[in-house]
């Protein structure tokens, strides 16, 4: 059984965003910090390589051991980076692109965004459409840490 949830973002965070990847990488954090494997599909090569950047800059407290695909150790880091479809399993996605993943009972968690802007959020409307066809129940939060 997959668990999804929708953040819904706040309005200065319309898709793909300075303050958008901000928030993405804070609920990266949190997740890592849970004890999750995670996999980041990111949009496309650019955004994977900038998320990746962002988390080098948190503090060493707050670190986050990630890597880009094809980067790091055999097994990857606890949390990986890509823009393609993941090749191993992992606990939890944080899904980014635009459309519903394949192999969405491969997780046992989906995380998706709900962005500021109309585009952003009409089309997370049609993933949040596809996950109830596929007989799933998504659940929707305000972003607020």
């Amino acid at each position: 059984m997959n668990a999804i949830k929708f953040y819904i973002m706040p309005e200065q965070a319309e898709s793909g965003s300075e303050r958008f990847l901000d928030i993405v990488c804070e609920i990266i954090a949190r997740h890592y910090h849970l004890g999750e494997r995670i996999f980041v599909l990111a949009a496309d090569r650019s955004q994977a390589e900038s998320l990746d950047e962002r988390l080098w800059q948190f503090d060493a407290d707050e670190f986050v051991a990630h890597n880009l695909v094809g980067e790091g150790p055999k097994s990857g880091a606890p949390v990986e980076i890509g823009w393609e479809s993941p090749r191993e399993r992992r606990t939890t996605l944080i899904h980014l692109k635009d459309d519903v993943v394949n192999e969405s009972g491969r997780y046992q968690k989906i995380i998706d965004f709900v962005p500021a802007d109309e585009l952003g959020k009409q089309q997370a409307r049609e993933r949040y459409k596809v996950y109830r066809r596929l007989g799933l129940t998504p659940e929707t939060e305000p972003y607020n840490f």
